[in-house]
């Protein structure tokens, strides 16, 4: 691999861990869907280290970064930028919104109104923003990095199905474990360390990752591995909506890149296993008779993983 993709990453993650303590796979999480150029959705209660995980990653790769804080009065243009006439040119003037930043974090992005929310799927998905007909690149790289409060829904605008969709993982941070909040006290005596942090590779480094990451090879029987995980999400008994074709192309990606960064330039089916909850779970939506007896996505995609055969795997006679 002409690009050394481990080596990239462990920089970056050994210098998030400074800040982030005791979350080392969700780091590692959150640097792979960067490598995918895809979108990560963290939901979690308050104060857990959303935004300084943002703040970490974008200063370790050296990208500008803008933070959204959602509210119910937000408007579109509060997010993609607004078109200002200058009275001195007589010309109006395109005064960019936060969303044209390279690494964003939308905090708390269910508490905007779907018509604010909506106003992300363009960049999100094409990589660009269209503000009085005229459309705008987003910047290289370009990440999305989306916060949600699974406890409070008073005030709230749960996210659609096609909005969800656009996120090409979710993770849980979850509280830290005792031993890791004592150095996390320890560690903020007198400064907090996101000051100390510094830029570990540039954002060329960055996109020259992201095309080694494509060059990962994918052979035809993993495809169909793939494949068969998501249609048994469609088919499960317990699931009303299974994995769209899209969650299909995020696990694909996803092994890739966990792939790249194991320093391998193949995939292997423990990948696809690996990456199948971050990827899938989140797309998937409940029947109302499992969620009674309390069901959750990730079990079932534990049992669908368990059910779907492993490509070159043969049955033993007992």
């Amino acid at each position: 691999m002409d690009t050394n993709v481990q080596s990239i990453t462990n920089r970056v993650l050994d210098n998030v861990r400074r800040v982030i303590v005791g979350k080392d796979n969700e780091i590692r999480l959150t640097f792979l869907a960067m490598l995918c150029e895809g979108h990560l959705l963290i939901e979690d209660v308050p104060g857990v280290g959303k935004t300084m995980l943002a703040r970490a990653l974008s200063l370790s790769i050296g990208c500008t970064f803008r933070r959204i804080q959602f509210t119910p009065d937000m408007l579109p243009t509060d997010v993609t930028g607004v078109s200002i006439y200058n009275q001195k040119t007589q010309e109006f003037e395109f005064r960019p919104g936060p969303i044209l930043a390279q690494i964003v974090l939308t905090d708390e992005i269910n508490r905007a109104t779907p018509k604010t929310q909506s106003a992300l799927l363009e960049a999100m998905e094409e990589r660009q923003v269209t503000v009085d007909g005229i459309t705008y690149q987003m910047p290289r790289p370009f990440l999305v990095l989306a916060t949600q409060n699974p406890i409070e829904y008073e005030g709230t605008f749960p996210l659609p199905e096609a909005q969800i969709d656009r996120f090409m993982m979710r993770i849980h941070l979850g509280y830290p474990a005792k031993q890791h909040e004592i150095e996390m006290l320890g560690r903020q005596t007198e400064r907090h360390p996101i000051l100390d942090v510094q830029q570990v590779i540039s954002s060329d480094e960055l996109v020259a990752a992201q095309q080694a990451v494509k060059r990962v090879y994918v052979d035809d029987l993993v495809k169909a591995y793939i494949v068969d995980l998501v249609n048994t999400t469609r088919d499960h008994p317990d699931i009303y909506l299974g994995a769209s074709p899209r969650g299909a192309l995020a696990l694909y990606n996803a092994a890739r890149a966990w792939a790249a960064v194991d320093n391998r330039e193949w995939v292997l089916p423990d990948d696809v296993k690996i990456m199948a909850e971050p990827t899938l779970a989140h797309r998937l939506i409940v029947n109302p008779s499992a969620r009674i007896k309390n069901v959750t996505a990730r079990q079932i995609i534990d049992d669908t993983l368990r059910h779907t055969a492993v490509p070159g795997a043969r049955a033993r006679l007992r």
